[in-house]
């Protein structure tokens, strides 16, 4: 089933070779309100498996798509297109970024992505490089987005490593330098008309603290609980921003990102909006997040030049922070046991390559060590404990530490001895079992119905004629009075493989077919 299964990117059910064309925010620009729709969607937009479960207790998981830092009022998008390419360095993998945390900051995950109608990576916040074969290089821009040369519309498969190191919060308290002109350009920008309100409103939330990461988190923590959550598109006008904040005051992620970041914006804070997706649904069967499009979600970061690192907040009500989980009850189990079933198949069929071979021999050849060291360790502490009983018998710790070592010695030989045959005497036990008998009379029964199918078949053939064998007549009687050489020559197999305990040979079933179509083309004459 392997080789002779399709193995492309576009195999397997649940594909949409099309591309998922309704997705929004993984392109130039975002329209406000256009995720509310998109979160009405159950369509599968990737899964992602962890190799290192313990980044899940450490930050919230999203998976970053792209971040924008141009604003209209009406829409987001980026200010400049320049993508820096980067190639492969070593096999399949490629470095885009340095690593700034240890070993144990470092979150692997391979995603299976859908066919999307865009060319976006997607990963954890902070990545820094990535493994694939199939991609000749990938692209990073100024807002750390990441992106490859998609030529078609197929299902993809990749590892992302990201640098999951949280700054201390004392350090981002004391994070006041000066940004540089780059950042200020882009990062502090504001529509040309906007609602002066929005900076009002911001300057009396944040006034009386003086730090950025105080001042951001203060407004996140009045859009969480000073607003509602809704997916209706409710906000209108030429300034939907201004109507949410003032009117509304209620709407989905992407205006809650939106109003941070123009708020800390007219506070002189740098920051951008963020769109990718939630951390999904955790199937337990297939070890994989199942994101979907629903899943959808904005947020924002932040920039802290001291430390030199953006850092998410994420002001959407908890309400909008996390779905609901829908496989409850027995329908829900059983679409899980279908998701997973469908990840096991684009991992180890559609998605199968190099990456998943040494994978899936890594996990062998682990398994085997662990088996092998455990093994080993189990004969050390034998061959230790046997080599101490061994010192004890011949008396070197004394003639009474000899005697009861000895003593030990003959009673685990004795213990053994009564094992062996308490084992004999059950099984002698179980054989004569009633139980067993019936078993094995019917297994015999069921042998010889098989064994005597031919003859009961060569019985019906001559019924059908009118031919049937009285009471008195024997098998081989009833035959040779019939004057029909086939049935003759079935009869005698017969008796030789019913009462003779012979079995027939290929050769000997093919002639009984050959001569039981005789018969029943005599039948039909």
């Amino acid at each position: 089933l392997f080789f002779a299964l399709p193995r492309t990117g576009g195999a397997g059910f649940g594909n949409n070779s099309k591309g998922l064309s309704g997705f929004t925010g993984f392109s130039n620009s975002v329209e406000l309100g256009a995720i509310g729709q998109l979160k009405e969607s159950d369509e599968i937009v990737m899964r992602v498996i962890l190799d290192d479960a313990k980044v899940e207790n450490k930050q919230p998981l999203r998976w970053r798509g792209v971040a924008l830092d141009k604003f209209d009022n009406k829409s987001w998008s980026k200010s400049d297109n320049i993508r820096e390419p980067f190639i492969k360095i070593a096999g399949d993998f490629l470095r885009f970024d340095k690593q700034a945390g240890d070993e144990d900051d470092i979150a692997i995950q391979t995603i299976f992505l859908e066919p999307i109608d865009s060319d976006v990576l997607f990963g954890l916040s902070r990545p820094f490089a990535a493994r694939q074969a199939k991609f000749p290089n990938i692209y990073r821009d100024s807002n750390g987005n990441i992106s490859f040369p998609r030529t078609d519309y197929e299902r993809i498969s990749y590892t992302m490593f990201s640098d999951r190191r949280i700054p201390v919060i004392g350090d981002l308290q004391t994070d006041n330098g000066l940004y540089p002109a780059e950042i200020q350009e882009r990062y502090l920008q504001l529509p040309l008309r906007y609602d002066k309100r929005i900076g009002q409103v911001a300057s009396q939330i944040s006034g009386n603290y003086r730090t950025r990461y105080d001042k951001a988190k203060a407004i996140e923590n009045y859009l969480q609980t000073e607003f509602g959550y809704t997916l209706e598109m409710k906000a209108t006008g030429d300034e939907p921003l201004a109507d949410f904040l003032f009117n509304v005051r209620e709407g989905h992620c992407e205006y809650f990102a939106t109003a941070m970041t123009i708020m800390l914006r007219t506070q002189g804070i740098a920051a951008r909006v963020v769109n990718g997706f939630q951390q999904g649904e955790y199937n337990e069967t297939a070890g994989a997040f199942i994101v979907k499009q629903k899943d959808a979600h904005s947020w924002v970061e932040v920039y802290f030049p001291e430390t030199d690192a953006w850092v998410a907040f994420d002001p959407t009500p908890f309400a909008g922070q996390f779905n609901e989980n829908e496989n409850a009850g027995i329908l829900g189990s059983f679409n899980k046991y279908l998701e997973a079933l469908e990840t096991m198949w684009v991992q180890y069929f559609v998605a199968y390559d190099n990456q998943e071979q040494r994978s899936l021999f890594r996990s062998v050849k682990n398994g085997f060590t662990d088996f092998q060291a455990e093994t080993s360790s189990w004969i050390k502490v034998a061959e230790k404990q046997i080599s101490e009983w061994w010192k004890e018998v011949r008396g070197d710790k004394g003639l009474q530490a000899s005697a009861i070592a000895v003593a030990y010695g003959l009673g685990y030989v004795l213990a053994a001895v009564l094992g062996i045959f308490l084992i004999i005497w059950l099984y002698r036990k179980i054989k004569n079992l009633e139980l067993w008998k019936n078993w094995r009379n019917w297994l015999k029964k069921k042998s010889d119905t098989t064994i005597i199918e031919f003859y009961e078949r060569m019985q019906k053939v001559l019924a059908s004629k009118g031919f049937t064998r009285e009471p008195h007549q024997t098998p081989l009687e009833f035959a040779f009075a019939l004057k029909m050489p086939e049935a003759v020559k079935i009869t005698e197999k017969y008796n030789r493989v019913r009462f003779g305990e012979k079995n027939l040979s290929k050769d000997e079933s093919q002639e009984i077919e050959n001569w039981l179509k005789n018969l029943e083309q005599k039948n039909k004459v």
